[in-house]
C-alpha cells in the first residue's frame, strides 16, 4: 500500500528538482546563476541577468513542472496528485542536483495549486501579478501569493488539502527569509532595478 504513494512523491520530486533557470541560462551562455544576483534559481533572478525572454521561459517551465507533477500523478496514482504536488515543491526547493540549495517555490506551487484546485491557481496568480504591479516587490508577491492558498482553500470548501498548504507556505515564507530581511531594512530591490541582490 506504500509503494504508490512512495512513487507519487519521488515523481513528483523528480520533476520538481529540474532547475530549469540554472539550464537554460548555461545553455544560452548566461553562466552559473546561481553566481549572478541574488544567487537564486528562479525566474526572478534570471530576469536580473537581463534575459526577459528566458525570465519568461523559466517561469513557465518552473509553473510546468508543479503542474505536470500533479496531473502525471492523478492519471497514474489514483487520487494521490496531493503527495505529487507536495514532491514537486520539495524537489524545486531542494533538488538533490545542486546539492539540495534550490529555488523558492514560488512558480512551481502556482503550478501545484492550478492543477489541484483551479479556482485556488486563478486567486494566486491574480495576488501574485496584483501586489507585483502595486509594489514592484518580487518577493512580497510571492509570500502574498502563497499565503492567499490556505486561504483560498478555506473560502472554497477545501479543508483536507489545508494542512499541506500552510506549511507550503510557511516554506515559501521560510525560503524568503533574507527578503523579509531586506524589506524591514529598506533594502529589497524592485523589480526592474539595477541593484542586485
Amino acid at each position: 500500500m506504500w509503494i504508490e504513494p512512495l512513487l507519487a512523491l519521488l515523481s513528483g520530486y523528480l520533476l520538481g528538482s529540474i532547475p530549469f533557470g540554472v539550464l537554460l541560462t548555461r545553455a544560452t551562455g548566461g553562466g552559473d546563476l546561481r553566481k549572478t544576483g541574488s544567487g537564486n534559481i528562479g525566474a526572478t533572478n534570471v530576469l536580473r541577468s537581463g534575459n526577459k525572454g528566458l525570465a519568461a521561459l523559466t517561469l513557465l517551465l518552473d509553473i510546468g513542472k508543479g503542474y505536470a507533477a500533479v496531473y502525471l500523478a492523478l492519471q497514474i496514482f489514483d487520487g494521490l496528485g496531493v503527495l505529487a504536488g507536495l514532491g514537486a515543491f520539495l524537489g524545486h526547493l531542494y533538488p538533490v542536483w545542486l546539492r539540495f540549495n534550490g529555488g523558492k517555490g514560488v512558480a512551481t506551487l502556482l503550478g501545484i495549486v492550478a492543477a489541484l484546485i483551479p479556482t485556488a491557481g486563478l486567486i494566486f496568480a491574480v495576488t501574485w501579478l496584483g501586489s507585483l504591479a502595486l509594489w514592484r516587490y518580487s518577493s512580497v508577491s510571492g509570500m502574498l501569493a502563497a499565503i492567499s492558498v490556505p486561504i483560498a482553500a478555506f473560502v472554497l470548501g477545501e479543508y483536507a488539502m489545508m494542512p499541506m498548504f500552510i506549511g507550503l507556505a510557511l516554506l515559501v515564507l521560510w525560503k524568503h527569509r533574507s527578503n523579509i530581511e531586506r524589506l524591514i531594512a529598506g533594502e529589497e530591490p524592485k523589480v526592474g532595478a539595477s541593484k542586485k541582490a
